[in-house]
């Protein structure tokens, strides 16, 4: 049972954000803006194909390829899509669509709703600068409230952390 008790010695938290498909960014943002909720002090270092989240223009995108587990409700059962069919031209699109209008039908948050309560829970989220070197990103393509940094700024904070999270 969680109380007060349970949890008053973490208070802190760093979240490692390395993928940026659709179904990958729930994770990192759910579990942030919970801890931030609970009073926790939250840090996100997105790095790699996490970066893509903090663009001011989300386009995500979603492939069942590689995901065996991935199973739709259809037709009131649930339906697995075997990986040779993920590989059709069009398949991982429809898939996406599929998945977004799932979400928005269930009532789940989108990633930019995450986002933004993020943003409003003070959440500290931090673009990895060789990623953005590395993939050439423009700083005015990311959303204001990202702070730059590198391996050392997620370390140092890191190392002051209760919870450390690689998603």
């Amino acid at each position: 049972m969680l109380d007060a008790k349970n949890i008053e010695n973490a208070k802190s938290m760093s979240i490692i954000v390395t993928k940026g498909s659709l179904d990958w960014a729930y994770p990192p943002f759910i579990l942030g803006t919970t801890a931030a909720a609970m009073d926790v002090d939250v840090t996100m270092f997105f790095t790699f194909y996490g970066l893509p989240l903090l663009k001011k223009e989300l386009n995500l995108k979603f492939t069942p390829l590689g995901n065996p587990a991935m199973e739709m409700p259809m037709m009131g059962g649930h339906m697995a899509m075997p990986n040779i069919v993920g590989m059709l031209p069009g398949v991982g699109a429809a898939a996406g669509t599929m998945m977004k209008n799932l979400i928005k039908k269930k009532g789940v948050a989108s990633i930019e709703e995450l986002r933004e309560a993020a943003v409003e829970a003070e959440v500290k989220m931090i673009g990895c600068q060789m990623t953005l070197d590395l993939f050439e990103y423009k700083r005015e393509d990311m959303i204001d409230e990202m702070e730059i940094g590198g391996a050392a700024t997620y370390m140092e904070k890191a190392l002051q952390s209760d919870i450390n999270l690689f998603i």
